[in-house]
């Protein structure tokens, strides 16, 4: 499926983000994230750097897929739509516990924070064609 210049520009974008804060993960901004770990989740020390190392491995994997799988850029893009929605709870959890993390250190900015996830999904599913691709298997039916 032939994407235009702006799709494929912003894919590539949100690519290089998503492997910038895979590394975070795994680096300067590991506290950060074990601060996001949901509360619901068991506490122990080693589970949480365990689910913010690995989830800065699946990070680092999918922006890297979405800058140069570009054969695959639907099923990228599918995926990363569900890994967004995966750890929505993540930061759910940051507003429903006043963490501050990332600068967001008032009720008010983890609030608007949670209206930028909708905002990702899209942009990975519209980005990578996987929008398109759903519009027409829904009308298939």
């Amino acid at each position: 499926m032939e994407t235009s210049f702006l799709k494929k520009i912003l894919r590539v974008l949100l690519g290089a983000f998503m492997t910038l804060a895979g590394i975070g993960h795994l680096t300067f901004q590991r506290g950060e994230f074990q601060a996001q770990v949901p509360k619901w989740l068991p506490q122990a020390p080693n589970f949480i750097d365990f689910v913010v190392l690995s989830s800065g491995v699946v990070e680092i994997s999918l922006g890297l897929a979405l800058i140069f799988l570009v054969k695959h850029q639907i099923k990228v893009g599918l995926t990363l739509s569900l890994f967004f929605i995966a750890i929505f709870p993540g930061n759910v959890s940051q507003y429903m516990n006043g963490i501050t993390a990332f600068g967001l250190d008032t009720d008010d900015k983890r609030l608007v924070r949670l209206f930028f996830q909708p905002v990702l999904i899209l942009w990975a599913l519209w980005s990578t064609e996987a929008l398109a691709y759903l519009k027409a298997r829904i009308k298939k039916t």
